[in-house]
C-alpha cells in the first residue's frame, strides 16, 4: 500500500550542496600525480576575443567550480542578448526553442590560475577535460594547445612543456555554443570534471590500459591485458612490466611480470594473460568488481602505476539464445536516457549520475543506452558498480544535418578521434555490453552513408573487439526501411526505433539478424515487451525516455492548448525531471512483474476548455489520487494496473465489483466511479488468495511540512550532494 502523501504540485526539488570549503582531491601515487582543477575558475560571458593572454585582468570575473553549465542559471540580463521575453534561465525567443528547452548558449571564457610544484620538474604533463560543450579552445600560459569540437567526448593535451613547474600558470578556455546544434538540451560551459596528470616520462599512456575477459566460468577466468607505454626519455627504456589482479577484499588474486625494451621517443605495448580461479562473476545482481594494478618499473625503481576497475564476464548474442550474460539468458529491460542532471542542467556532479543509476536500478531497469552520446565517466563508474548495462553511443549525427550547426560540420575530421576517445575511455567498464555508432542517421539509402557505417564499425573492432557493434536505426523521409539492409549488414545487432511490426517479416528476410528495440513509446509498452517476451531474436526494449529531461519541450503531453513554451523538459519519461516514480513506471513493474503487482490511478478529468489530443511518447494523465474537491458526484474513470487473474474495486468499502486481468487485458482493468471523498481501494486475487492491495484516500489540507534527506552524510570535498523531497503533510 502506498501512503497517500501530497508533494508540491511541481514536486520541488532542494539540492543542498552547502559546503563552504573545498577539499582539494590531488595526491600521488608511485610517480603518477593525479590533480582535480575543479576549483576557483573564473567565468565571464562574452564572446570577446583575447581573455586567452596573461595581460589579462580577471578579477572581477565571476568565481566559480566545476562542473559549470551556465545555460541552467539565471543570467543577468544586461549580459545577454536583445530579448524582451525571458524568465530566466529560459527565453522564450531562444534560437534551440523546444529543442533546447528555451535556454541560451552563446560564447564564454573560462580561466584557471593554479600553481604546480617543483615536484612536476620533468614530468609528461597531461591536461584532461572530460567534457566541454561545445567547440572549445584551450590556451596554456597564453599559448595555443588546440581545440576539440565535440561536447561529448572527453580529451587531453600534452602541456608539459607550456607549463611553468614551481611556478604560476594560468589555463584559459573558450566554449562557444552559437546556433541550434542539438535536438535537446546540451548545457553549455565545462559541465564535466577537469584533472591534470603527471608521470615520468616513462609511463602507462592516457586510456592506455585494456583489461577484458576472455573466457569464465564459475571454476576459471582468462583476463587480458594490455598497456600501452610511452617513453619520453633520451635514452631505451627497459622496463619491466607488472600487472596484478586484486579482489574486492584487497587479496591479490593473480599476477604476471614481463620485460619490454621501447625506444627513445617511442611507444610500445605489453600484453597478459592472467588466471584468476574461483572469479565472481558481474552482473546486474552482483556487480563484484576487481582491481587491476599496473606497475612499471625502470632499473628496480617504480616510476608508473594506475589502478583500473573491471569486473569479470561474458556475453553473447545470438539469434537462437538471444542475450547471454555468464552464459544464462537475459532480456534487457532499457532506458534511453540523455545526459542532464535536471535542476542541475548538464552539469555531472559525481552523486548527481549515480542518483540517476539508483533510480532506475530501483524501479527495475537493468540496462541504460546513453542516447545520443558517451556519458560521463561518473554516470559509467556508477553503472559498474550498481549493476547497469549499457549501450555506449556515439553520435547523433554523421556528414549529413539534422540542425544548422550539429556535429555533421566536423564529422569528416573528427569521427576517428572521438570515436577513439569513446572505446579507449570506456572499454575497461563491465556495464558496457555494445558500441553504437549512432542514432536515426540521416540519408542511410546513400551509398556513401552505407559506407560509412561500415567505416565506423570497422573502427570499433579494430580497438575493441569483445563486444558487438550496434546503431538505432529510424525511417527517415524519403526513406524505405527494405532499402536499409546493406545500412544494416555492416552492424552485429540492429536497433530498431518504433518498427515492432518489422520485427516478423524482418526476421524471415533476415534470419540471421539480432534486433532490439532502441526506442519505444511509453504509450505502447504492452505491444513492445510482449514482442521481446514472445521472439528469441528480439533482446530488449528501450524506452523513450526512462528519465526525463531538459528540451523536446512537451512532446509527452497530451494536449490541450498548452504546448511549447513556457515548456521546458520533455514529460515523456517514465521517472520524472526530479526523480519521481511516474504511472507509466507503475506499469512497467506490472509487465516485468518487477515489485508491487497493483496499482491504481485516477484520469484527471478534462477541462472545459480543448480537446484531450495524443501523442504516442506521453502517457495518460492518470494522478494516483482520490482528493478531486469540486468533483463531488461527478463520474471518475479509475484505472488498475494488475499482474493478478482478478481485480475487486472498493470505495470506502462498498464493492464496485471485480474484473479480470491478464495479457488479454493488457493487465489493466478500468471502473467509472462517482467521487465521494474517502478511500478508493483495489486488492488483487490470485488463484483464491489476496496477494496486492493498492488504496487511495482523500486528504485534508496541508498542516506540516516534511523534508526528506536521501543521504544523512555527505563528503567535504565541494563535489557532493543531498537530493532533499518537500512533502506537504494534512494532519
Amino acid at each position: 500500500m502506498r501512503k497517500n502523501v501530497a508533494l508540491i504540485p511541481v514536486q520541488l526539488i532542494l539540492i543542498l550542496c552547502i559546503i563552504l570549503s573545498a577539499c582539494n582531491r590531488s595526491g600521488e601515487r608511485s610517480g603518477r600525480i593525479l590533480r582535480d582543477l575543479d576549483f576557483d575558475w573564473k567565468f565571464i560571458l562574452s564572446d570577446m576575443d583575447g581573455y586567452e593572454s596573461l595581460d589579462i585582468n580577471d578579477s572581477e570575473w565571476r568565481s566559480l567550480d566545476l562542473p559549470h553549465d551556465w545555460s541552467i542559471e539565471d543570467l543577468d540580463s544586461t549580459d545577454l542578448p536583445d530579448s524582451a521575453l525571458f524568465e530566466g534561465p529560459f527565453y522564450a525567443n531562444a534560437v534551440g526553442g523546444t529543442s533546447t528547452g528555451y535556454t541560451l548558449g552563446g560564447t564564454a571564457w573560462y580561466r584557471k590560475h593554479f600553481r604546480l610544484g617543483k615536484e612536476y620538474s620533468g614530468r609528461k604533463v597531461y591536461l584532461l577535460f572530460e567534457g566541454v560543450y561545445m567547440n572549445s579552445e584551450v590556451w596554456v600560459n597564453g599559448i595555443h594547445i588546440g581545440n576539440h569540437p565535440y561536447g561529448y567526448t572527453s580529451f587531453w593535451y600534452d602541456i608539459s612543456e607550456n607549463v611553468n613547474t614551481g611556478g604560476n600558470n594560468v589555463i584559459a578556455v573558450k566554449v562557444s555554443n552559437e546556433g541550434k546544434n542539438s535536438r535537446w538540451y546540451s548545457g553549455s560551459g565545462i559541465y564535466r570534471h577537469v584533472r591534470i596528470i603527471a608521470a615520468k616520462p616513462f609511463h602507462i599512456a592516457p586510456w592506455g590500459t585494456f583489461v577484458w575477459t576472455a573466457s569464465a566460468t564459475k571454476e576459471e577466468a582468462i583476463v587480458g591485458v594490455q598497456n600501452h607505454l610511452v617513453n619520453g626519455l633520451e635514452n631505451l627504456g627497459d622496463a619491466m612490466v607488472s600487472v596484478r589482479v586484486i579482489d574486492n577484499e584487497g587479496r591479490e588474486v593473480a599476477q604476471a611480470s614481463r620485460s619490454n625494451q621501447i625506444e627513445p621517443g617511442e611507444k610500445g605495448s605489453t600484453e597478459f594473460e592472467l588466471m584468476v580461479t574461483n572469479p565472481v562473476l558481474w552482473s546486474p545482481d552482483n556487480p563484484y568488481l576487481y582491481e587491476l594494478v599496473s606497475e612499471v618499473s625502470l632499473g628496480g625503481v617504480l616510476v608508473d602505476r594506475t589502478i583500473t576497475n573491471f569486473g569479470i564476464r561474458t556475453i553473447d548474442f545470438s539469434v537462437k539464445n538471444g542475450f547471454l550474460l555468464n552464459g544464462e539468458s537475459l532480456l534487457l529491460k532499457g532506458a534511453c536516457m540523455h545526459h542532464d542532471n535536471g535542476p542541475l542542467g548538464s552539469r555531472a556532479y559525481d552523486r548527481a549520475e549515480e542518483r540517476r543509476v539508483e533510480i532506475m536500478k530501483a524501479n527495475g531497469y537493468n540496462a541504460i543506452r546513453t542516447a545520443h552520446n558517451p556519458p560521463s565517466p561518473a554516470f559509467l563508474d556508477a553503472c559498474d558498480r550498481h549493476g547497469m548495462l549499457v549501450i555506449d553511443e556515439a553520435f547523433d549525427h554523421w556528414q549529413v544535418q539534422k540542425t544548422p550547426a550539429d556535429y555533421h560540420n566536423y564529422f569528416y575530421d573528427w569521427w576517428y578521434r572521438d570515436m577513439e576517445s569513446m572505446i579507449l575511455r570506456d572499454r575497461n567498464h563491465p556495464s558496457v555490453i555494445m558500441w553504437s555508432t549512432g542514432n536515426e542517421i540521416m540519408a542511410k539509402q546513400l551509398n556513401e552513408t552505407v559506407e560509412w557505417s561500415a567505416v565506423l564499425a570497422d573502427s570499433i573492432r579494430s580497438l575493441d573487439t569483445t563486444r558487438p557493434v550496434t546503431n538505432a536505426i529510424q525511417v527517415w523521409s524519403g526513406e524505405n526501411w527494405d532499402t536499409l539492409a546493406a545500412f544494416m549488414e555492416s552492424l552485429d545487432v540492429v536497433g530498431y526505433n518504433y518498427h515492432p511490426e518489422k520485427y516478423l517479416p524482418d526476421h524471415r528476410k533476415h534470419p540471421g539478424r539480432i534486433m532490439y528495440c532502441s526506442e519505444s513509446f511509453s504509450s505502447q509498452a504492452f505491444k513492445y515487451w510482449m514482442a521481446v517476451l514472445d521472439h528469441d531474436w528480439v533482446i530488449g526494449d528501450f524506452v523513450w525516455t526512462g528519465y526525463d529531461y531538459l528540451g523536446e519541450a512537451s512532446i509527452g503531453w497530451h494536449g490541450f492548448p498548452l504546448k511549447g513554451y513556457p515548456w521546458t523538459v520533455a514529460y515523456c519519461a517514465d521517472i520524472d525531471i526530479c526523480g519521481f516514480k511516474r504511472p507509466q513506471s507503475y506499469y512497467r513493474d506490472i509487465l516485468w512483474e518487477n515489485g508491487d503487482s497493483l496499482s491504481i490511478f485516477v484520469h484527471n478529468p478534462l477541462p472545459t476548455f480543448g480537446e484531450y489530443g495524443s501523442t504516442p511518447w506521453g502517457w495518460d494523465d492518470v494522478h494516483a489520487s482520490w482528493t478531486w474537491e469540486g468533483y463531488e458526484e461527478e463520474e471518475m474513470n479509475v484505472v488498475v494496473y494488475s499482474a493478478c487473474d482478478t481485480v475487486i474495486l472498493y470505495l470506502n468499502g462498498e464493492e464496485l465489483g471485480s474484473k479480470s486481468t491478464s495479457r488479454e487485458t493488457e493487465f489493466m482493468a478500468s471502473w467509472t466511479v462517482t467521487y465521494q471523498p474517502g478511500e478508493l481501494k483495489a486488492i488483487g486475487i490470485t488463484g483464491g488468495d489476496t496477494i496486492a492491495e493498492s488504496s487511495l484516500g482523500t486528504v485534508g489540507a496541508p498542516s506540516r511540512i516534511n523534508l526528506l534527506a536521501d543521504r544523512d552524510v555527505i563528503l567535504c570535498d565541494g563535489q557532493d550532494l543531498s537530493y532533499v523531497t518537500v512533502e506537504l503533510l494534512d494532519s
